[in-house]
């Protein structure tokens, strides 16, 4: 029987995802037993999995296949001094409204259009998105969140919760120059939690409060930096596709307004993907200047300027920055590999995954529970964990432990 692939409806598919995931074990609402919490999500047996494939190809062809990008791992507290000089403290903020009728919910002014479009309304009705409530002035709200270090919850006790990791990639700056003796241009990579008090997140683990960075802050000499932007826009995009097997239709590349920019940017590029909820940025690609190096420079009073040899000059290098969540690539790859076949009237679902990111890569089924056959497949099972992520079955018919693969 030949299986007839069927097309999936956008309104159904997140919705479904969000099933499939929490019962094949790829994500859970964290701490459900307790109500959970908006917006967090644990990651199970298949999950993990596929997030540590994930995570090496990235890794693998950011900084073990290149010779011009360094590896680091920086603390998630920092001397609240970085985020201050960053600008984070002051300007880290997103609009935020109030509804003041009957939801009582909050909303970010800025995406106030496409919450009304998913409701089914018009994107310029007036009101509250989901009871039609009216709303109050627009504020600004910031997103990081705050703690304290030792016992004394006081201002000199403060720390905030990283929103992203390049600052920990900017103040370590000289330390990688010494200590490697690189020249540029060359990168520095990491990937690490980071966390921000979203307003409204949602769409499943699209948007979430505590997630997953993998970003890469590339520093270049000043006039070389639109080049090695539009070489990293494209090095990432055909990454996207070739290595994690995105088809190419889902994707484009989305140069920012003048008005999109932020303060520090000259240049910025999403990748997008076509989501069932619409197109979303899947990774994003800046040209940050010398901004970020220039202004720890100005309030830590250290010297983060580079000294080119061949050119016999001092200068503060411009940045590239890469930057990707690790979520939302879960999440592109889940809705880009999801299918129904449908066999004898009866719809079943297919995750066409990427062998190298497919969170089992080989499945060993012996045909029968005689035990020669059985303890010769669990030998060829044991064998083959050392080289792919294995899984061996033997309950139920064959037909069925397939499907489940």
């Amino acid at each position: 029987m030949v299986a007839e692939t069927k097309p999936v409806s956008n309104a159904d598919t997140i919705e479904k995802l969000v099933s499939l995931c929490k019962q094949r074990g790829f994500v859970y609402p964290s701490s459900e037993i307790y109500g959970g919490l908006n917006a967090v999500y644990d990651f199970g047996p298949l999950g993990v999995r596929m997030r540590r494939n994930i995570r090496e190809r990235w890794w693998r062809h950011m900084v073990d296949l290149r010779d011009d990008v360094e590896g680091i791992e920086t603390a998630i507290l920092m001397n609240p001094q970085v985020w201050e000089a960053s600008g984070h403290v002051q300007g880290f903020t997103d609009p935020l409204v109030d509804c003041t009728g009957t939801c009582r919910k909050r909303w970010r002014e800025d995406h106030l259009a496409a919450e009304r479009e998913a409701r089914g309304k018009p994107a310029d009705a007036v009101g509250c998105p989901e009871c039609g409530g009216p709303l109050t002035a627009a504020r600004q709200f910031n997103l990081m969140f705050k703690t304290f270090v030792g016992p004394v919850e006081d201002a000199a006790a403060l720390v905030w919760l990283r929103p992203e990791t390049a600052q920990g990639m900017f103040v370590n700056f000289p330390n990688v120059v010494n200590s490697t003796r690189r020249r540029l241009p060359f990168g520095i990579a990491q990937y690490g939690k980071g966390f921000r008090n979203e307003i409204s997140p949602g769409n499943f683990i699209f948007r979430l409060r505590e997630f997953e960075l993998m970003e890469m802050e590339f520093f270049c000499k000043p006039g070389t930096d639109l080049e090695w932007h539009e070489y990293w826009c494209n090095e990432r995009l055909n990454w996207h596709i070739d290595v994690m097997g995105v088809r190419h239709a889902n994707l484009r590349l989305r140069a920012h307004e003048k008005t999109e920019l932020s303060h520090y940017s000259t240049a910025t590029s999403d990748i997008e993907y076509r989501f069932p909820f619409g197109w979303g940025e899947l990774e994003g690609c800046a040209d940050r200047t010398d901004y970020d190096l220039k202004t720890h420079m100005e309030h830590s009073g250290r010297d983060l300027t580079f000294f080119d040899t061949e050119s016999n000059e001092r200068y503060i290098p411009y940045v590239i920055e890469p930057a990707v969540g690790l979520e939302r690539i879960f999440i592109t790859l889940l809705c880009d590999s999801y299918e129904e076949e449908e066999v004898r009237g009866e719809r079943r679902v297919v995750l066409r995954l990427h062998a190298d990111v497919a969170p089992v890569q080989v499945a060993v089924l012996p045909l029968s529970k005689k035990a020669e056959l059985t303890e010769q497949a669990r030998r060829i099972e044991h064998h083959l964990r050392g080289l792919f992520s294995t899984e061996y079955d033997e309950t139920q018919s064959i037909g069925r432990r397939y499907r489940r693969q």
